[in-house]
């Protein structure tokens, strides 16, 4: 277990490790937190308490779920790695759902607990955007999120207009939440070491959002960024058309260079009568 480089020592040994009993397996995209340190800014980030409704996503071996129900006395956990499930069940302070997490209706999970979710996980780097949008329609039902993503998503995750990281993941999120980067994760946190570097995200549902078409809103989003070079007149000029919209909507900028708020107006615009 590496050294957490920016506390200069390991914290005291927390659950069981890689190492003990479990091999990473690449088809999930496992990839274990070990580092103490580093495990401790997260949860202090995350800050869980008791009586509060909190679901793990893909929990492994325990390294960010041992601390979290230490403060929190219960946690739901969703495992796919039939394994693991078995190791979670034998743990009283778990309810483990053992299921693939795009298939976990989270509204239900909510109606269960009587309360808002908190939602927290290292989610696993080869589906971590759909996962993101599996989540999307249960954000009314959602406290928070913090997730550990790769770090290169999370800048996409949070970019503003106009930089080079600002793009249709950036809009399709940011419309829905309020989001930072709350923690860095090096490489050398993990067993295995992943290539890229990670970074822990947290998602806060705005609380009021204007009624809209998630659907027409990503159609939209995805014409606007389809070339990203061309001025949106090329692009998104013919969509608005198609769709026989009559709007102000200035069509002589690039896709990267419009507010999520002007989007989000334009795709609540209906066909204007003929």
């Amino acid at each position: 277990m590496p050294p957490d480089h920016r506390h200069g020592a390991k914290g005291p040994s927390r659950g069981p490790r890689p190492q003990q009993g479990h091999v990473a397996r690449k088809r999930f995209g496992q990839h274990f937190l070990s580092d103490d340190g580093v495990i401790d800014d997260i949860v202090r980030a995350i800050n869980p308490r008791p009586g509060q409704a909190l679901v793990e996503i893909g929990p492994g071996l325990g390294a960010m779920t041992n601390p979290v129900v230490d403060r929190s006395e219960r946690l739901t956990v969703v495992e796919l790695d039939r394994d693991l499930a078995a190791r979670l069940r034998k743990r009283p302070e778990l309810t483990v759902v053992e299921s693939d997490v795009l298939k976990v209706d989270f509204g239900a999970l909510a109606q269960a607990a009587g309360q808002k979710l908190r939602i927290i996980g290292n989610l696993p780097y080869n589906i971590s955007t759909p996962i993101l949008f599996h989540l999307l329609p249960w954000a009314d039902q959602v406290e928070d999120q913090h997730f550990m993503l790769q770090k290169e998503v999370v800048d996409r995750m949070v970019a503003s207009p106009g930089s080079k990281d600002y793009g249709r993941l950036s809009v399709m999120l940011q419309w829905r939440y309020d989001m930072e980067n709350v923690v860095d994760v090096p490489p050398e946190a993990f067993d295995p070491p992943p290539k890229v570097d990670s970074a822990v995200v947290r998602m806060v549902p705005w609380p009021e959002v204007a009624a809209i078409d998630s659907d027409r809103l990503g159609e939209l989003v995805a014409t606007a960024f389809s070339q990203r070079r061309k001025i949106l007149r090329h692009t998104l000029g013919a969509w608005i058309e198609k769709q026989g919209l009559v709007t102000d909507f200035d069509l002589q900028r690039r896709a990267e260079e419009v507010p999520v708020a002007e989007y989000v107006a334009l795709a609540r615009l209906s066909p204007s009568p003929t």
